[in-house]
């Protein structure tokens, strides 16, 4: 069985959102906070994990990532809220 890989949000420094894949996001998370993650999270270090979806396959992870990433910051929290 293939592992499923999880679609994330990360709430950061300011109150910005960066949104990433992976297969294990407390992992990820981690990288993120040490410094070992994307360089927007060493500019503004990341203080919670603010959403997780699971996919069943990267591909739509990709895809949903890749939506996620053209919404506007307020469309972003919202749907952090409405989990």
């Amino acid at each position: 069985m293939q592992k499923p890989w999880y679609l994330y949000i990360l709430e950061c420094d300011g109150g910005r959102l960066y949104t990433g894949i992976t297969v294990d996001v407390d992992a990820r998370f981690k990288a993120h906070v040490s410094g070992r993650g994307a360089k927007f999270t060493r500019a503004y270090p990341p203080r919670r994990i603010a959403f997780v979806e699971p996919h069943v396959d990267r591909s739509t992870a990709s895809k949903a990532e890749y939506a996620i990433k053209k919404l506007t910051p307020d469309a972003k929290r919202k749907l952090i809220a409405d989990r």
